[in-house]
């Protein structure tokens, strides 16, 4: 769900940039379930961290990098306009409504294992 809240917001972000020269429609990266798996039947693991950048940092002139809390450029743009901006309000419409629908869907699953859990309770 927190993924699902973070691409959402992106998502909102392109839409409202979609008339700035330049601005570039990004993403957010998919979870990586593997390394969740792995450090269940393995213990621990090491994973590389997420650096986030902070204002005192930005106003020393640090950048955040490409990936920088798993947004990214988004690479399944259709066009770019004369003023380089490459957002679609159709496309990022449909992101959107895919959202909503996965969203629908977990909330779903999550209250019948809740009732599956209340019931085994009984």
């Amino acid at each position: 769900m927190q993924h699902m809240s973070g691409r959402q917001k992106v998502i909102a972000q392109n839409i409202a940039n979609s008339e700035t020269p330049g601005f570039k429609a990004r993403e957010v990266e998919a979870p990586d379930f593997s390394q969740m798996l792995g450090a269940m039947e393995g213990g621990p693991r090491v994973v590389r961290p997420r650096v986030t950048i902070s204002g005192g940092m930005a106003a020393l002139g640090a950048r955040p990098t490409s990936g920088a809390n798993g947004v990214i450029l988004d690479k399944d743009t259709m066009e770019t306009k004369p003023d380089g901006n490459n957002v679609t309000l159709e496309e990022q419409l449909l992101k959107m409504g895919q959202v909503q629908a996965d969203f629908t869907a977990l909330t779903s699953l999550y209250k019948k294992q809740l009732l599956l859990m209340k019931t085994a309770t009984r």
